[in-house]
């Protein structure tokens, strides 16, 4: 790994600002036609995600020259994938990766923010991304008698993550899905305070080894429950645990489900059958890491073919965000009697972070 291996992406950019704004098939007016949140808000090439390429090219040839302003055009990116996939409807070649690697060099390199060094300190200390001591962590379940994966075999893992987890006010949601895994009949469990972090912020940040250490802590934690399948409800969790784990050959066989996959599969298989009618009109957003960078990750190994085309042998496939995690959430809701789902205008792989 490294922003090396991406200098022909970086390389093809030809700054058409396809990075910026959604593909004008889909564009549905002006308000709603920017699919780049730093774009829209600093509206300055150099903080889209073309621009982002070609000051990576340029420190990659003449060297990494640090200023206040490049630390703020880097770190001032939310990762969410958005311009890759915009750039991607018509082109191919990466745009995020090379983002990503940009980003994990600068903290490589010791040019960090203290505030997300504060963070990644806890993580260090506590094994989670926000604030909380390692005993808190189970705390929502108490009373519920559900199996521990450090001493239970399970043939299910549910991991909550740090925010349902420590934050009260998203017990109900943890405690929820527990209750309708218990309806349907699932053999599952929970490390509860022995759970940690999976490390995909720290990831998106750029603390690249401190995102491998949870990885490789929480496949030790998996393997000892037996669990086959990882159940989460938190999207973050679902991109690092999916696609991460993957990307750096750690996830094995096991098999990752986003709750709305797994009740979806549930309700299919007759062990779930919504009956109260619910009278709501609703929407859904969705989410990054669930949608476009929820895409299971492609594993491709070849070289470039000599010219001045950027062409590989064997064809390189690449991931254009639209077999993230899509349909499940909506035929969950469908499903429920008297839900009423209307959608937004830019949804799917061209939802807005």
């Amino acid at each position: 790994m490294g922003l090396e291996q991406y200098q022909g992406d970086m390389a093809m950019c030809c700054r058409c600002s396809a990075c910026k704004f959604i593909p004008m098939q889909k564009v549905q007016g002006a308000k709603y036609s920017y699919v780049c949140p730093s774009i829209s808000r600093y509206n300055f090439h150099a903080y889209s995600g073309g621009g982002r390429l070609n000051i990576a090219n340029w420190m990659l040839k003449n060297g990494f020259n640090y200023t206040e302003k490049l630390l703020d055009i880097v770190k001032n990116c939310q990762m969410c994938g958005a311009c890759g996939v915009s750039c991607n409807y018509a082109m191919d070649m990466e745009v995020l990766e090379p983002i990503q690697e940009f980003r994990i060099k600068t903290v490589e390199d010791g040019h960090t923010v203290p505030a997300l060094d504060k963070v990644i300190e806890n993580l260090r200390k506590n094994d989670a991304m926000v604030a909380g001591g390692r005993t808190q962590r189970g705390s929502w379940a108490k009373g519920l008698k559900l199996k521990d994966t450090t001493t239970d075999k399970v043939d299910v893992y549910y991991h909550v993550g740090c925010l349902t987890s420590f934050d009260k006010n998203m017990w109900k949601l943890a405690q929820g899905t527990a209750r309708i895994l218990e309806k349907a009949g699932v053999n599952f469990g929970i490390a509860g305070a022995n759970e940690i972090c999976c490390g995909g912020r720290a990831y998106q940040m750029g603390y690249r080894e401190d995102f491998l250490n949870q990885a490789k802590k929480n496949m030790e934690l998996i393997k000892k429950s037996g669990a086959k399948t990882l159940v989460t409800g938190c999207a973050d969790c679902y991109q690092a645990f999916k696609v991460l784990y993957d990307k750096y050959k750690l996830k094995g066989d096991l098999e990752v489900l986003h709750t709305t996959e797994y009740f979806d599969r549930l309700i299919k298989e007759g062990r779930l059958k919504p009956s109260r009618k619910v009278d709501l009109s609703i929407t859904y957003h969705d989410p990054c890491r669930l949608g476009r960078l929820g895409e299971p990750w492609i594993h491709w190994s070849g070289k470039k073919i000599p010219g001045d085309r950027f062409v590989f042998d064997p064809p390189k496939i690449y991931r254009r965000g639209t077999n993230g995690v899509y349909e499940p959430p909506r035929e969950v809701l469908n499903s429920i009697p008297g839900v009423k789902l209307t959608e937004m205008v830019r949804i799917k792989e061209y939802a807005w972070c």
